[in-house]
């Protein structure tokens, strides 16, 4: 049985001061690093002191942290538009490392680190790790990719950090990740949640009992995922599920995390980025406590500060609880992964929700978007889950009904609905496909 999360509570002397601090102490100090960021951009960057001159500001205007919505946004658009190293900040021998996008949607963005940099993001890796549970000394298996993507150097560096004993698997070969995860016996495993949920099938393959292994905690990250997916992995895992966020061009994984004693939102690590949220449609700055678009600015990067980068996340700003961070409350869904059916918003993960209260229903889900005319309509691929002394064509019939019918109830679309035999949905080895085009 996995120890209660109360067990991993840290002593409140093992935490980073800045942690616990009053929030006065926390703004003061993100207004003296947001007007060093500012300026730094502003000298060394010529499309920020571009984008700067033309919205008619200057970093000396920034006198309360309020002054930021003066400032203009940052997209991805200027990151591919200053392809590759035209947004650095220090010259080019004093990065020591670059990451880059994948680029499938158009040109990569690239971001690089200073010496300083990796340090500072190997420190709030660190402290993700261990506000997840995670000690000295204990076992870490890594299965984000190695390479120009953020995740797996990322949770290597912050897991040596803090001083764990890291496996660095990547992903893929997944027989090989439940050999290592039975051999090494590793405490804490870093991988997606749609990845985990391969494992998990591939342990069941090999007549492994999940719930018998060493695992007491995963950090997910690299994907939205919801609740439902939580409760499905730590139920048949017994494992804590802890969520983690980041994004490449603020940093990488380590902007925000779950803390394990309470799993109530991610605590964002703001003595380092500062957040807001806008109305994605007018740009607006929105309270703490509405829903919309997350926005960071970075406090102490150096060789690619960004200021006000438009995440797309949606998500909302809360009280600290475990910290005295803000949290962000889990991302579910983002500005471009919402498609428009029929006049409709729809976002995966609502449905994804519907398919997992089903227990005729299994995880793995895919979404097709298509075309009959001029008609667009979707199609949810999704697996069944045997069992329950059904016959296969019942739960066919069955879980077909009910998933047309929830997504009609909840959502207000009508979809079609395949339910496929196990196995025969697309598995992902990273981060998952949930949307396939076939429009065209």
């Amino acid at each position: 049985m996995t120890r209660p999360a109360a067990d991993f509570k840290p002593d409140p002397n093992s935490l980073d001061p800045i942690e616990t601090a009053s929030r006065d102490e926390i703004v003061a100090l993100q207004l003296e690093r947001l007007k060093w960021s500012l300026a730094h951009v502003y000298a060394n960057v010529e499309r920020y002191r571009k984008k700067f001159d033309d919205a008619g500001v200057h970093p000396d205007d920034l006198k309360s942290m309020s002054d930021l919505a003066r400032f203009p946004f940052t997209t991805k658009e200027d990151l591919r538009a200053s392809y590759p190293f035209k947004m650095f900040a220090v010259p080019e021998d004093q990065v020591v490392r670059i990451h880059a996008s994948s680029g499938t949607t158009g040109q990569p963005t690239v971001v690089g680190y200073t010496r300083n940099d990796i340090d500072t993001w190997s420190s709030v890796m660190a402290r993700s790790i261990r506000a997840s549970g995670g000690r000295p000394g204990d076992r870490l298996h890594v299965t984000y990719g190695y390479g120009l993507f953020t995740g797996g150097l990322g949770a290597h560096y912050g897991a040596e950090a803090l001083g764990c004993m890291v496996v660095p698997m990547s992903g893929g070969m997944t027989a090989r990740q439940v050999q290592l995860i039975k051999d090494f016996e590793p405490k804490i495993i870093m991988v997606t949640p749609s990845y985990m949920l391969n494992i998990l099938d591939e342990m069941a393959r090999q007549g492994i009992d999940p719930r018998e292994t060493s695992l007491e905690i995963g950090i997910y990250g690299a994907e939205p995922w919801t609740e439902e997916i939580r409760k499905a992995i730590e139920t048949r895992a017994d494992m804590h599920a802890i969520d983690i966020y980041g994004i490449s061009e603020v940093i990488g994984p380590g902007v925000s995390v779950e803390c394990i004693e309470t799993k109530d939102g991610l605590h964002i690590w703001e003595d380092h980025f500062y957040p807001e949220i806008i109305n994605p449609e007018t740009g607006e700055v929105l309270p703490d406590g509405e829903f919309g678009e997350l926005v960071f600015t970075s406090l102490t990067k150096e060789a690619l500060p960004i200021i006000r980068y438009r995440t797309r996340d949606l998500t909302r700003l809360l009280p600290g609880t475990a910290r005295t961070m803000r949290r962000m409350e889990k991302v579910t869904g983002r500005t471009d992964d919402m498609m428009i059916i029929r006049g409709v918003n729809v976002f995966p993960s609502q449905i994804e929700e519907l398919i997992l209260k089903s227990d005729l229903l299994s995880p793995h889900y895919q979404l097709e978007r298509f075309k009959t005319g001029n008609m667009e309509k979707l199609r949810a691929h999704v697996e069944m889950n045997p069992g329950g002394g059904l016959a296969l064509s019942d739960i066919r019939d069955q879980g077909t009904a009910y998933l047309q019918k929830a997504v009609k109830d909840n959502v207000g679309i009508s979809i079609d609905v395949e339910v496929h035999e196990p196995g025969k949905v697309a598995r992902s080895e990273g981060k998952a496909q949930r949307v396939v085009d076939n429009r065209k």
